[in-house]
């Protein structure tokens, strides 16, 4: 049967995923194939469909993508090319052949000139460094931007005038008129100042790696410097050649010193630099900095160590002075997001808080007083996605019509008029919203069912077009004996009612006995329960069906979408809820007629891997075997920002960070163990793994581990995750 494009997005977002091509009855499942490893890690037999290299440009109309080398401009209401904006043979320095090998590029403001970036090296999670090239589209001509090596953040001033980049720890900025470069600063220095750019706390925790900002007059240069010569260092070991290499570099752990973080503002035909007042205590965060609509106006955003207070300071660009505008506290804490918005005119700001027990919008004026409550519920949300200016319409995502799914709503400015732009039906939202919100890109999906990526009208949410519908992915998947997700809610021993999702295996007796395999992450605002395609980690879940195990998800206590209260209990006692939650799991799965209660098992990754290892050894008598990947095992061993957010520092609260360290649990271990690690993680390091090792060791207890040379926090690259999940797939035939 085939559908229009508009029949085909109807039909996705209001049948049952049963009846999709995938969800074949019981009766001819067994005629289908089984998935194997190879399928998901190696022959990309799963992969799904996106719409790549999707940039807005200046005209709502329109997006451009590279494609084949050239860069192409498309019409979004047919997804197809309509010019040719660069072409690759265009792409070739003076006396060169061959044009570059583009990886990426951004535009100017009114799109005549493109940085384009060859040979990216990635350093760590968000951050790269890359040679730059401005291309001038009128004249043809491309430049290299600097010749003193790669380049890290290379980003037009809005008026094309200029680029801003740094290298080697410091600012620089170059007039594209006479190709000139100006040293900003010139105390940059590995591991030791920072500017125009974070270090590594900033950019794993507050999530951003480029340290500075232009004015939207193009005057002035905002930015960071990060003095973390007083961080103590971590050293790990590349192994390879004859004698391994150390790398050292400047990580905070829990309780230990942080950078020292100040913000300055460069004025560009003064050639002159202006240091903003943040205050005088040194050990805090600063973790964000934003240009208002009003000329020399800098937002600062400012937090207290323990990151329960946050301040929104305005600074005048010129002088550095400052004022205290809006204060949001929380008993526990107070998160770190990207809602601030400063709306034309120079006159109000929106700005997120969860203040009244779930996130919400509030409206302020620019001296802070509230006008008004934007939204409001028992339901929160998840981010604002654009802006009407011209109609003053906030488009935003939120949990309202589920905890489970995200859904695309618009508000006015006086709190009236809510729309709800996502179709009625199931399922999760992620939408990309042009600069004019005239169209919006969304990617629909729902549990078991792969992303529909459809352009839509930002005025009614009204398919304009499908661009793509995963098709030939379904199809594929339609040849698999695969189980439809199930969502289950229980009440725990303490009345808390959990959110649950279950895979049963295709032609699953009720008469019979299943193991169950419990997945978790568990983190502070995490969810992993959600109604929408679970990618590769569902596909291995299907595998595990196929050889007969139930596959079960519970989101614990201190998981998100469900409000503050329900979030930030576990406060100051990380893993203890958390641990108790999937406790009664299990427990709860060993009431159910059809589960082998002697046979649970559990795994998980990161902080998923801490709650594997807590439920082994706390909830040592419920689970019979377990998989932790690269664990946190004891909080002293990760870094500031995040650890202290929940459990605050280990000098004020020891016993927060040691009572439910697995590390002081694992004598207690009676069930079978894989503990997995890359010695090259960053993130969560190595250390982690051999603490809890040396545990089992002095306990006298049995284990099994694998490692992964050089890899990093997400074990990765060639065939390492093939070989991983082979391990883990043997591990859990064999234990469970």
């Amino acid at each position: 049967m085939k559908l229009s494009s508009l029949g085909l997005a109807l039909f996705l977002t209001t049948v049952s995923p049963a009846l999709l091509p995938g969800f074949a009855p019981v009766a001819v499942a067994q005629q289908k194939q089984n998935i194997t490893l190879e399928d998901i890690w190696q022959k990309g037999t799963f992969s799904a469909k996106s719409v790549p290299g999707f940039n807005w440009m200046k005209d709502g109309r329109y997006y451009s993508s590279l494609s084949k080398g050239n860069l192409v401009q498309n019409d979004v209401t047919t997804g197809q090319p309509v010019q040719t904006l660069v072409a690759g043979q265009d792409l070739k320095l003076a006396g060169q052949s061959q044009p570059l090998q583009v990886d990426g590029y951004s535009f100017n403001a009114d799109e005549t000139k493109i940085l384009f970036s060859t040979d990216t090296e990635p350093i760590y999670r968000r951050s790269s460094k890359a040679f730059f090239f401005v291309y001038d589209r009128a004249a043809k001509k491309l430049t290299p931007l600097s010749a003193g090596g790669k380049q890290l953040y290379a980003s037009f001033s809005p008026d094309g005038k200029r680029v801003a980049f740094v290298r080697d720890n410091n600012l620089y900025v170059t007039d594209l008129a006479t190709m000139q470069e100006t040293a900003v600063t010139t105390d940059g220095a590995f591991n030791k100042v920072i500017n125009g750019g974070t270090d590594w706390v900033y950019e794993e925790e507050f999530e951003f790696a480029q340290g500075f900002q232009w004015s939207p007059d193009s005057r002035q240069v905002a930015f960071y410097t990060f003095d973390e010569t007083e961080v103590p260092e971590y050293n790990m070991q590349e192994w390879g050649p004859l004698y391994p290499k150390d790398y050292r570099y400047k990580y905070p752990k829990a309780g230990e010193k942080n950078s020292v973080v100040s913000v300055s503002v460069y004025d560009v035909a003064a050639a002159k630099t202006a240091k903003m007042d943040v205050g005088a205590e040194k050990d805090q965060y600063i973790p964000r900095i934003l240009w208002t609509q009003t000329p020399n106006l800098l937002s600062i955003r400012r937090m207290n160590r323990l990151q329960n207070k946050l301040e929104v300071l305005h600074a005048d660009a010129s002088t550095g002075k400052t004022q205290v505008v809006l204060t949001d506290t929380d008993k526990a804490y107070v998160e770190v997001n990207d809602d601030l918005r400063y709306l034309e005119g120079g006159k109000e700001f929106l700005f997120s808080s969860e203040k009244d027990g779930y996130r919400h919008l509030y409206l302020y004026d620019m001296k802070g007083k509230l006008v008004r409550q934007l939204t409001k519920g028992n339901w929160e949300i998840t981010s604002i996605d654009g802006f009407d200016e011209k109609k003053g319409l906030v488009y935003y995502t939120s949990t309202e019509g589920s905890a489970l799914q995200r859904h695309l709503y618009r508000v006015d400015l006086k709190g009236k008029g809510k729309t709800r732009l996502s179709e009625a039906g199931r399922g999760t939202d992620a939408v990309n919203l042009s600069p004019d919100t005239r169209y919006f890109l969304n990617y629909h999906s729902e549990a078991g069912v792969p992303a529909v990526v459809s352009l839509r009208s930002g005025q009614d949410g009204k398919l304009v077009k499908v661009l793509e519908d995963n098709a030939k992915l379904r199809e594929k998947l339609g040849q698999y004996n695969l189980a439809t997700p199930e969502f289950f809610t229980f009440k725990t021993s303490e009345g808390v009612e959990l959110n649950g999702q279950m895979l049963k295996p295709v032609g699953f007796d009720a008469t019979k006995k299943y193991p169950v395999l419990m997945h978790v992450y568990g983190g502070p605002g995490s969810q992993t329960n959600a109604d929408s395609w679970g990618g590769t980690n569902y596909l291995w879940h299907q595998m595990l069906t196929e050889n007969g195990y139930i596959v079960v998800i519970v989101d614990g206590r201190g998981t998100g979408a469900r409000g503050a209260a329900f979030k930030k209990v576990t406060y100051a006692n990380l893993g203890k809820l958390e641990t108790v939650d999937q406790g009664e799991g299990a427990k709860y799965l060993a009431t159910l007629p059809y589960v082998d209660k002697a046979r649970i098992g559990i795994w998980g990754w990161s902080f998923g891997g801490y709650m594997t290892t807590l439920a082994l050894t706390k909830n040592a008598d419920l689970f019979k075997m377990g998989v932790a990947v690269a664990p946190v095992t004891n909080w002293r061993y990760y870094d500031t920002v995040y650890t202290e957010r929940f459990l605050k520092t280990p000098q004020e609260n020891p016993q927060g960070y040691d009572d439910n360290s697995p590390v002081q649990h694992a004598d207690k271990l009676k069930g079978k163990l894989l503990l997995v690690h890359g010695t090259g993680d960053d993130n969560v390091h190595f250390q982690n793994s051999v603490s809890f090792v040396d545990a089992m060791i002095k306990a006298n207890k049995d284990y099994q581990t694998l490692y992964y040379p050089n890899r990093n926090h997400g074990i990765y690259g060639g065939n390492t995750r093939l070989h991983l999940y082979r391990q883990m797939t043997d591990f859990v035939l064999k234990n469970l």
